[in-house]
């Protein structure tokens, strides 16, 4: 089964990190995707957020940004909500 969250890494990042110490401090089950050395799903990633910065969070299959977005989410409570159901792409 896959989490509700996929979090797109890199090594040595910092915001990576940050992001990650939120969702478990939060109790959000999370999968972890490093792009580090797999250029072809680094291209993807570029190419389904338009973002070349890592982390790259996706919930439900959506993406939301990265660690300053997700934080902003918990918040405003709009990271619960989303969670809670999941939003059509």
């Amino acid at each position: 089964m896959t989490a509700p969250v996929q979090i797109y890494t890199t090594d040595h990042c910092g915001y990576c990190v940050r992001a990650k110490m939120l969702l478990t401090k939060r109790n959000i089950a999370f999968d972890e995707i490093d792009v580090s050395t797999d250029d072809e799903k680094r291209a993807w990633l570029v190419k389904a957020t338009g973002q070349r910065t890592v982390p790259q969070i996706f919930i439900h299959g959506t993406p939301i940004g990265g660690a300053s977005e997700l934080h902003e989410l918990d918040r405003s409570g709009e990271l619960a909500r989303r969670l809670a159901v999941p939003q059509s792409a």
